[in-house]
């Protein structure tokens, strides 16, 4: 079965994920983190696309980010993609393709699972085995919320400044939310929906989402199609 195309809607947030070809090493050294978070951080503002939280791993990175176009994420990572692999090659002294295809991504509901994708995405090296707490990595977003460095880089999305009145209640907040964890079920929806391409939200944003765009947007129970999709013929 044909990959639906990748579900991209303006102001919505969106999980994304790109892996190294046949999961091989895309981050070498420190220099080939600091190019991509410089290659992010030169490209975001340029295509409109705010960055909420992001973690690169050495075989993969995720990212958070809201576009302000349907055509800002992708021109972002077609314009990252293509940059960073033309100066790794180069660096390494390699030829070929980085990337095991295009990216993946999908919607979240912001007020559902954004908050839980940001601390999936930090909690990344911590599930790896890399380090024992999130804020011993230093190729994630996790330190600039919780208040232990500034990322210039990021944009922190509404719901961040929900979490305290003062910079340290928020940090503290949120570093609470990082060290309790997320649910089996939440991380195994956020992983599945952003590989998938299926919306992670509950059943009332699903079908909003639905009502916007002829693309399915969840998995179909065997059996029955949604309302949306039936044939009117």
């Amino acid at each position: 079965m044909a990959r639906l195309p990748r579900l991209t809607l303006a102001d919505q947030p969106h999980h994304v994920i790109q892996r190294g070809n046949n999961r091989q090493a895309i981050f070498i050294d420190a220099e080939d983190h600091q190019r991509m978070l410089a290659l992010l951080g030169e490209n975001a503002p340029r295509f409109g696309v705010a960055l909420h939280a992001y973690v690169l791993m050495g075989n993969h990175f995720h990212l958070l980010a809201t576009p302000a176009t349907v055509e800002g994420l992708p021109k972002l990572m077609q314009a990252v993609g293509r940059s960073y692999v033309r100066w790794f090659n180069d660096r390494h002294h390699r030829s070929g393709t980085l990337w095991e295809g295009r990216y993946r991504s999908t919607l979240i509901q912001a007020d559902r699972y954004l908050l839980a994708c940001m601390a999936y995405i930090d909690l990344n090296p911590v599930r790896a085995g890399m380090v024992r707490e999130a804020r011993d990595y230093p190729w994630s977003s996790h330190n600039h919320y919780a208040g232990l460095r500034t990322d210039r880089l990021l944009t922190p999305h509404p719901l961040y400044w929900t979490l305290g009145n003062t910079p340290f209640a928020r940090e503290a907040a949120y570093a609470e939310l990082v060290r309790a964890g997320v649910s089996a079920r939440d991380q195994s929806l956020l992983t599945e929906s952003a590989l998938q391409g299926w919306a992670a939200g509950d059943a009332d944003f699903v079908e909003k989402l639905q009502s916007a765009t002829p693309r399915r947007v969840a998995k179909v129970r065997a059996g029955r199609r949604p309302q949306s999709l039936k044939s009117t013929g």
